[in-house]
């Protein structure tokens, strides 16, 4: 199954990216700082690369698991610039562990070929599909920092997330608004122009990516809403967060997985 990025340069970056990656889930604790960032920019320049090579290559290929790659970079590029701002955020680990995890599944699964782009629009309905995947995978993240958070804090244990909880919960809103702008206009797109991206008789269509897509669409506007007029916060808008975000993994990801993996169709 190992296709397009078995040879050359992809197979190198690849490698060398989840390398990087495990290297940081692995030794963090034991790396300075200056060390710690080096390999963080290593690896990240490494996954950006390989993720270059599989839509750009001939012919380019996509697929849940390039999709899930190209998210987790996404986070780490949200974690590289955050971690400028709040140099205390602690995350580095279990973000580098599911960096390696995603570059090594694209690696084994890089997707279908797609040798003609049927509509100018398809390229701006992923891209802002995927930004939006990366700015609820970073409001996930977040959300998870918020939990253990508030957890130390009921326990009396000294908390180790590095970032105050108001910070934390701040920020994770703020990624589920920004998330829920470009999930809507992903929407938008995939409605106005169904026909043109996916062929003549589709618009219209409810199939099981628009179903879970819409559905979680719902999810984050009722969360957004509830902590709008009646101040959802903490674990309560945590749960509500993961659901939304589990739905929409389920919309692309779970549908391309059920097409590739099991139903062994492009």
């Amino acid at each position: 199954m190992i296709l397009t990025l078995s040879a050359g340069w992809g197979l190198a970056t690849a490698l060398g990216a989840a390398l990087a990656y495990a290297v940081l889930a692995l030794a963090t604790p034991h790396l300075r700082d200056g060390t710690t960032r080096g390999i963080v920019a290593l690896a990240w320049l490494l996954h950006a690369m390989t993720l270059a090579i599989g839509l750009l290559g001939e012919p380019p290929r996509f697929g849940f698991a390039p999709a899930l790659s190209m998210t987790v970079w996404l986070v780490m590029s949200v974690y590289a610039l955050e971690s400028r701002l709040f140099p205390q955020l602690k995350a580095r680990w279990a973000l580098a562990g599911l960096g390696t995890a995603a570059v090594l599944l694209a690696l084994v699964f890089p997707g279908s070929a797609y040798t003609r782009i049927a509509s100018p629009w398809l390229p701006l309905h992923w891209a802002l599909g995927i930004a939006s995947y990366g700015l609820f995978a970073a409001a996930v993240v977040h959300g998870w920092l918020m939990n253990r958070s508030e957890k130390s804090i009921r326990s009396a244990s000294q908390a180790d997330t590095g970032v105050p909880l108001l910070t934390l919960e701040r920020l994770t809103f703020r990624f589920v608004q920004a998330g829920f702008v470009l999930l809507t206009a992903t929407l938008l797109v995939g409605w106005l122009f169904a026909e043109t991206l996916y062929g003549p008789g589709l618009a219209g269509q409810w199939n099981h990516k628009t179903v879970f897509s819409v559905l979680a669409w719902l999810v984050f506007a009722g969360l957004l809403l509830g902590r709008a007029r009646m101040g959802w916060r903490g674990r309560k808008a945590v749960r509500v967060l993961y659901l939304g975000s589990g739905l929409l993994l389920l919309g692309y990801a779970g549908s391309r997985f059920v097409l590739e993996v099991i139903l062994k169709r492009a």
